[in-house]
């Protein structure tokens, strides 16, 4: 097509536009456009970098919360000594302490059972074994890997239990089996094991030393020791105070209250058992008086556990073993009626008045439990539950063992309370 006359066409006439562009110039176009990009703030409808901060801010509160509990666990049994690098630890025996969470890829599958159900035994409990709690009222619970118990109680909350081995050669454990099935060990190779009665404290003894700690979410925390002579044992807890035995051979204790001076030489030269704590805060123990001899006593461990109340006329025996119930009037303790060893029932209220003891049935083996002021229970040498009435015993009618149903020869059950 041509053009119009008169009028320049634009494809041959007029000025042409140049094409030819340097590098510098062209590389300097695409630096300001990728500058301004840059600098152009755009919203984005998604922002996967700030998700992925929130997202790891949250999980490090969580374990922050988790690891600052931990590590004040393990900065104060570091400090108290309890914690032991290396292979040289200038001890036997010396306990093994759990201050993490245990490693939940071995946790065993739930197999505790009430009464009537036996358990399915897994790897781990064919080495360790079972052990059979009994309540007071015949009902039963199997507890697997814990190996044989020496005695157990109840955490607080009821979330499990804190189940003290027997003495083997490597010394005794301390376990805390929960509910679900989870077996976590406290303590191994102590020498002796004393649980408070709330179950939240804990004295054992380790080498040379006399410790006590606190049981708080399966863990040992607030840890605190001290030097002891050799063969001094813990024997119970009396308020915030630990009742020591210096020399399980002589008569006479002391008390320790951690974190208030180390421990002190025996307070007594008398008592030779205790057997529990009266409403008021007193004691009730075996003292020895004339060679051969020994009596009731109340005593105050706010005087040096010096005695207050004395009885004598039932005959005693030297195990310790003993029990108080609650109001503090009646006490099942193992004795002598004539020649033939039983569990005596006392009175405590006329201690003063040369106490006379009935017979309660067959001699005692391990705790008692009071179900209330006018029952109790223990187990005889067999393993057998033995249930005391007051009344029944009172009126010349002693208890007879009854042989827990369920239990395998040959296994002795462990008596607790909360079951």
């Amino acid at each position: 097509m041509s053009a119009l006359p008169g009028q320049p066409d634009n494809r041959t006439d007029g000025p042409r536009r140049s094409y030819q562009v340097r590098p510098d110039e062209l590389e300097g176009a695409v630096r300001e456009t990728l500058s301004r990009q840059v600098a152009l703030a755009r919203p984005q409808g998604v922002d996967p970098a700030g998700q992925a901060i929130r997202r790891a801010n949250r999980i490090r509160r969580r374990r922050t919360a988790a690891g600052l509990a931990i590590g004040a666990v393990a900065t104060v049994l570091l400090s108290a000594g309890m914690a032991q690098l290396g292979a040289e630890t200038g001890r036997e025996g010396s306990p093994i302490v759990v201050i993490g969470d245990p490693d939940l890829s071995g946790r065993p599958i739930p197999t505790a059972s009430a009464s009537g159900t036996d358990p399915s035994p897994g790897p781990s409990a064919a080495l360790l074994g079972a052990e059979t709690l009994v309540s007071p009222d015949g009902r039963r619970l199997v507890l697997p890997d814990v190996g044989s118990a020496e005695s157990a109680q109840l955490l607080p909350g009821g979330g499990g239990w804190l189940v003290v081995s027997t003495r083997t050669t490597a010394g005794r454990s301390l376990r805390v089996v929960q509910n679900d099935g989870l077996v976590q060990v406290l303590l191994a190779g102590a020498g002796s094991i004393v649980l408070a009665p709330d179950s939240r404290q804990v004295a054992w003894r380790d080498g040379s030393d006399l410790l006590v700690a606190g049981v708080v979410g399966g863990q040992l925390i607030g840890a605190a020791r001290t030097v002891a002579p050799a063969g001094a044992v813990p024997v119970r807890f009396v308020g915030d105070s630990v009742l020591v035995r210096p020399d399980p051979a002589d008569a006479g204790h002391t008390l320790w209250r951690p974190g208030a001076g180390p421990l002190t030489e025996a307070v007594d030269q008398e008592t030779l058992n205790f057997y529990g704590g009266l409403p008021d805060g007193r004691l009730v123990g075996q003292i020895s008086t004339d060679p051969g001899r020994t009596c009731l006593a109340v005593l105050d461990p706010t005087r040096h556990l010096r005695p207050v109340e004395t009885g004598c006329g039932p005959e005693l025996s030297q195990d310790g073993v003993g029990g108080i119930s609650a109001d503090g009037r009646w006490l099942l303790v193992n004795g002598r009626v004539g020649k033939t060893s039983r569990a005596l029932l006392v009175d405590l209220r006329r201690l003063g008045s040369n106490p006379t003891a009935v017979s309660a049935g067959p001699p005692i083996t391990g705790s008692i439990v009071w179900a209330d002021e006018s029952h109790a229970s223990y187990l005889d040498a067999a393993g057998a539950l033995v249930q005391v009435d007051i009344a029944r015993v009172r009126a010349g009618k002693p208890a007879s063992p009854a042989a827990v149903s369920g239990v395998p020869a040959g296994d002795r059950p462990v008596l607790v309370a909360g079951l």
